[in-house]
């Protein structure tokens, strides 16, 4: 049987660290937590739990991962993030992959919790999500948002049965601040590519983006709450491409 190190990103996450560590005892060998200098009590409960704990400034999600990633003992690494909690299922699938490694990377269905209701449309389920991998055959592409493992060679993932439980949003206001932030990171990363944003790109974009979620993607099935992630998820794609514009021009 392979060991197997997690390893968890944070920036004060106290209300969820310790659930998200209190679900790994059955599969975890090593635990590093890559704390962005956290205010609360995030580094301690980590701690408490037996985490190893590197405080390092924020510089990414992709760099903050690989720093995680690197500094594990074992190549087979599982990395969540701190709202992230396993389910019995996925642990069971986790623990034979211990046992036998079919591939080099697996993805996991990532089942997202909003504001007390388990979302099943909206295009958010199953938000399947690259998370247990060897580390020698990939790594994660240095992005400040929207990082994604990428395997040094061309090779099949496998999907583990069960689901990554998501607790992401537990109100509007937290919802709209993470779309104030990832989107100003996602639009910095697309000018820096030298991406632009077309004025026809910024009134149409949201638009689709909605119609798309709420009607192609069941998120009317998801009631109030579905309405209102669909919504907010085409606002965030207003937000992005009007940074996008705007920091382009500031460029210039």
């Amino acid at each position: 049987m392979i060991k197997l190190s997690v390893a968890i990103i944070t920036f004060n996450e106290e209300e969820n660290i310790g659930r998200c560590l209190a679900s790994l005892k059955d599969v975890a060998d090593e635990i590093i937590v890559v704390d962005s200098n956290s205010t609360d009590k995030t580094a301690e409960i980590a701690r408490s739990y037996g985490a190893t704990v590197i405080l390092n400034p924020f510089e990414g999600y992709g760099q903050q991962k690989n720093l995680a990633t690197d500094s594990a003992a074992n190549d087979w690494v599982l990395s969540l993030d701190a709202d992230e909690e396993l389910a019995p299922e996925i642990t069971k699938s986790i623990l034979q992959v211990k046992e036998h490694q079919q591939y080099n990377v697996y993805e996991i269905a990532r089942f997202t919790n909003y504001c007390g209701q388990w979302i099943k449309h909206s295009g958010w389920y199953p938000d399947k999500q690259t998370r247990l991998y060897n580390r020698t055959k990939g790594r994660w592409i240095e992005k400040k948002v929207h990082e994604y493992w990428d395997l040094f060679e061309e090779g099949k993932k496998g999907l583990l049965k069960g689901d990554l439980l998501h607790y992401s949003y537990t109100s509007l206001e937290d919802h709209l601040s993470k779309i104030d932030r990832y989107s100003e990171l996602s639009a910095l990363d697309a000018v820096a590519r030298g991406k632009k944003a077309s004025l026809l790109t910024i009134i149409f974009s949201p638009f689709w983006h909605f119609f798309n979620e709420y009607f192609i993607k069941l998120g009317f099935l998801d009631g109030f709450h579905g309405y209102t992630i669909c919504k907010l998820s085409a606002y965030a794609t207003f937000s992005k491409y009007t940074k996008i514009r705007m920091f382009s021009k500031m460029q210039k």
